[in-house]
């Protein structure tokens, strides 16, 4: 495999080899703790963590398993799935409640138990957005709130969904540690050296650790077939999209000459978005298919049923 073509610096991010590389390690997780405790300033202070078990069976063998991304239990014995999501899938916050059962059910001891639960976090690294409503609104914490009186009804259970593509501010702006990590996520393979602003003794140790020259030759040749595996991806989503977009675009400016040129023009967007979405999900399935993926990880992943996806298969 030929690693001369990596012209940039520094990993990038959304990778699987390098999310797991910086966040996912036992000697890099002082990186993890430095982010998780900026995200959740004022609220929660990590000393330490323990990684787990990253793969986690249903209680019966023909359940359906869940593998996370980052799975990590602090020194309070609070849990924490740290997950980072490349491209959106058609159930996504399905499929981010149903991962937080597994550490909330497996806190349940044999014998006597009295049902008191450690927090559980689940945390959402997004490189996409999934709200259109405000185009600067991308912190989102969600928990179980009384809809009468809007207070906090269990807060041991945390959703936090980080929507990267609405991150938008420059180096000078930034504010806090917090927004320095979104940035440096952000802007990780585009940097020829470490920011002025990111100056910080865990910055340091971030980028040195996402430098591909100071990778062995087994972690490159890893390096570079993660990353083959996401220029694919992306190729393939955003091809899809264009062309469903197209088709629908078209059709709806076809019906809105009929109903009027303005009506067509929504509607063409609208169909397109939709059309656009799925036709990407059938051609990412189809591509992961071709690399040997499972039909039940290629479901897990894309958000398509089985049936959608058997019929896919040659």
């Amino acid at each position: 495999m030929a690693l001369e073509g990596l012209q940039e610096r520094y990993v990038n991010f959304y990778t699987d080899f390098a999310f797991k590389k910086l966040f996912g390690s036992e000697v890099n997780k002082d990186l993890l703790i430095s982010f998780l405790n900026a995200l959740l300033s004022g609220e929660e202070e990590i000393k330490d963590l323990t990684y787990l078990n990253t793969e986690h069976l249903g209680e019966h063998e023909e359940e359906r398993k869940a593998v996370f991304d980052v799975y990590c239990v602090n020194e309070k014995g609070e849990r924490f799935l740290v997950e980072m999501q490349k491209a959106e899938q058609r159930f996504f916050k399905d499929r981010s409640v149903y991962y937080s059962t597994f550490p909330i059910r497996e806190q349940g001891p044999k014998g006597n138990w009295n049902y008191e639960l450690k927090a559980v976090y689940t945390i959402g690294i997004l490189n996409f957005s999934f709200d259109d409503s405000d185009p600067n609104y991308y912190h989102h914490e969600v928990k179980l709130v009384d809809m009468k009186t809007m207070k906090v009804f269990y807060d041991k259970l945390t959703y936090i969904y980080l929507e990267m593509p609405k991150f938008r501010k420059t180096e000078n702006e930034l504010e806090n540690l917090f927004e320095k990590w979104l940035y440096a996520i952000s802007h990780l393979p585009a940097l020829m050296e470490r920011p002025k602003a990111l100056r910080e003794a865990v910055f340091e140790k971030f980028f040195r650790v996402a430098e591909i020259a100071c990778f062995t030759q087994q972690e490159r040749v890893a390096y570079e077939g993660s990353l083959k595996n996401y220029r694919d991806w992306y190729s393939i989503a955003e091809t899809a999209e264009y062309r469903g977009w197209e088709r629908g675009h078209s059709r709806g400016l076809a019906e809105g000459r009929a109903e009027g040129r303005a009506e067509g023009r929504a509607e063409g967007r609208v169909e397109g978005r939709a059309e656009g979405r799925n036709e990407e999900k059938r051609l990412i399935a189809e591509n992961m298919i071709k690399m040997g993926m499972t039909v039940d990880d290629v479901c897990r992943i894309t958000g398509l049923s089985m049936e959608e996806v058997e019929n896919i298969r040659p």
